[in-house]
């Protein structure tokens, strides 16, 4: 088992790429749900993700409500700078799907006000910035998710 990514409406290839090499990394999948603001085949997804990317578990959705019907009972934690929970108050557990928003704006504002529960934070110490970059966001995230189900790579 593992841990999901799921992106929502990824914008910058190269952030996908380098998720698409975390997630074989850490032994996790990863969701891309369209619209993405680029091809899949696109050059920079290919080399963030160096040769790697053809052995990433890989699912692509249609849309959030694609997503969703497939996955109706998924155990979700949903990814905001606006998130109403610190990171580390999740309780991860095998096969959890752990959604972030696109870079420009992050997740949409009805998701965060329809789970505002299961939303969660990176702590920032300086109030200079808004937020991480997307693919470290991830790494954060997944590998505390790992290091709490103490799931050894």
């Amino acid at each position: 088992m593992g841990l999901n990514i799921v992106l929502l409406e990824p914008e910058i290839p190269n952030n996908t790429g380098n998720i698409g090499r975390l997630s074989l990394a850490s032994g996790s999948s990863l969701h891309l749900i369209k619209p993405l603001g680029f091809e899949i085949d696109d050059s920079r997804v290919k080399r963030a993700g160096l040769d790697y990317w053809k052995h990433v578990d890989l699912y692509i959705h249609e849309s959030w409500e694609t997503f969703v019907e497939k996955y109706p009972n998924a155990d979700l934690a949903f990814m905001s700078s606006h998130g109403k929970n610190n990171f580390y108050s999740i309780s991860f557990k095998d096969d959890m799907f752990l959604v972030f928003g696109k870079e420009s704006v992050g997740l949409p504002r009805e998701l965060l006000s329809n789970y505002t529960d299961k939303t969660f934070k990176i702590p920032l110490h300086s109030p200079h910035i808004r937020s991480l970059n997307l693919a470290n966001s991830v790494g954060i995230v997944v590998f505390e998710g790992l290091r709490q189900l103490n799931i050894k790579l």
